[in-house]
């Protein structure tokens, strides 16, 4: 049963997916606001075809760039935060050459990062700036890497540069940081685990389309997210300062929505 599952919604995902990508495509040729709106309301229809309900408990700032600062437990924490709100996703450079989930990142007008190369880091802070002051929504990644989705990983503070840039230039309070806390809590209704939680989690060297095609099999998800209140840049004296209390914010959170102390919302 589990693989007629993961068949019919891979089968319902594509019919759904490809003829929308040039309609997207248009939008970001064309400058069009529908760019940054429409891989929001995408989504959330993928949710429904996936089987992930979200219980969200607080508000991203709308009126405002902001950078969300989120734990990493699985690939399809894509989906489940750009269902939350209209966001952009900071990734490493290698997922630009990955199959088709390329295709779908650079739909999402992704900022794609080499770690490896110093030289390049100072022109993506450059434009993750250039993006946040113009009011776009920005997810990174803080680990680095994902986690087996019941701990949080250390926080890279040299992840930060892209939002507290060495000697970077004032941005008063039109641009914000705000934690993203994500958690699986539920399979089909029921509690999951310790033992269970790893099942969701894509970690370590797990080959992405055989997890894949096991999660969708599984059965619908609940998935939680904690979003932290804005506060404006400026107020962390530099990128360390930021990591230290995001990390502390979004561990904290973590433990208490595994302990299913967060409200639901519908």
């Amino acid at each position: 049963m589990r693989s007629v599952r993961a068949f019919l919604v891979l089968a319902t995902f594509f019919a759904f997916t490809l003829p929308l990508m040039p309609l997207q495509l248009l939008f970001v040729w064309t400058g069009s606001r529908y760019a940054r709106t429409f891989p929001h309301w995408y989504h959330r229809q993928v949710c429904k075809i996936v089987g992930v309900h979200l219980n969200v408990d607080g508000e991203i700032a709308e009126e405002q760039g902001v950078l969300l600062i989120s734990n990493h437990v699985s690939w399809i924490d894509i989906t489940v935060l750009s269902a939350v709100a209209p966001v952009s996703f900071v990734a490493k450079q290698e997922v630009a050459s990955w199959p088709f989930v390329s295709w779908l990142a650079k739909l999402q007008r992704s900022v794609f990062v080499d770690r490896n190369r110093r030289n390049e880091v100072g022109d993506k802070a450059n434009e993750i700036l250039r993006r946040l002051e113009a009011g776009d929504h920005v997810v990174l990644f803080a680990e680095g890497t994902s986690s087996d989705g019941n701990c949080v990983v250390p926080f890279k503070t040299a992840l930060f540069a892209a939002a507290k840039p060495v000697g970077g230039r004032a941005m008063g309070a039109k641009v914000s940081a705000q934690t993203l806390a994500l958690t699986y809590t539920k399979l089909y209704g029921l509690p999951l685990c310790r033992r269970g939680r790893p099942m969701v989690a894509w970690y370590g060297d797990m080959d992405l389309a055989s997890h894949a095609w096991r999660l969708l099999g599984l059965g619908p998800l609940d998935a939680h997210i904690r979003i932290g209140p804005p506060v404006p840049l400026d107020a962390f004296p530099d990128r360390k300062a930021l990591a230290r209390y995001a990390e502390d914010k979004v561990r904290d959170d973590v433990v208490d929505l595994l302990r299913g102390s967060a409200p639901v919302s519908p």
